[in-house]
């Protein structure tokens, strides 16, 4: 029995394998879904980060309604689930905003100015409107309209 007291062998392999892993998105395919799916955890340290990326894989994440209270600070300012912190007393202190310690964080705030940047000089390609505005602008429209002209009268 694997609950026998010392029996920490097993003597047989698992019975019941996975022939699949799990996908959250499989069936739902919300809105919300997608934004969790999208999130970017920084600020956190490498476990709190691995923590919250599992909530998302095993769709055990929940977004948060409305923003919560900061340890630090008191206010009501802390807008990222599972986090005690919120953005600017994690970084004043350097500390991992979900939870506390003072360990090495793996993404760091002040990246994501850095990333819409470069997101705004780069078009989107699954955007086909805008992709298709800068087409358009990109084409030359100053055709010389004299020349066609006079092809014309010479012709006549």
């Amino acid at each position: 029995m694997s609950s026998q007291k010392g029996n920490v062998a097993r003597s047989r392999p698992q019975r019941h394998q996975n022939t699949f892993s799990f996908k959250n998105d499989k069936f739902v395919k919300s809105v919300q879904t997608k934004k969790i799916n999208e999130k970017l955890h920084d600020g956190v340290c490498r476990r709190c980060k691995e923590v919250l990326e599992w909530r998302v894989k095993y769709s055990k994440y929940k977004p948060l309604s409305k923003p919560k209270k900061c340890v630090k600070c008191l206010q009501k300012t802390v807008k990222d689930s599972y986090h005690i912190m919120c953005r600017p007393c994690a970084c004043e202190l350097e500390v991992c905003a979900k939870c506390g310690k003072k360990e090495d964080i793996v993404i760091p705030f002040n990246k994501e100015p850095e990333n819409a940047e470069s997101i705004e000089n780069n078009p989107r390609p699954n955007c086909k409107r805008s992709c298709r505005r800068n087409e358009e602008s990109d084409l030359d429209f100053d055709i010389d309209l004299d020349d066609s002209e006079e092809d014309d009268n010479q012709v006549n």
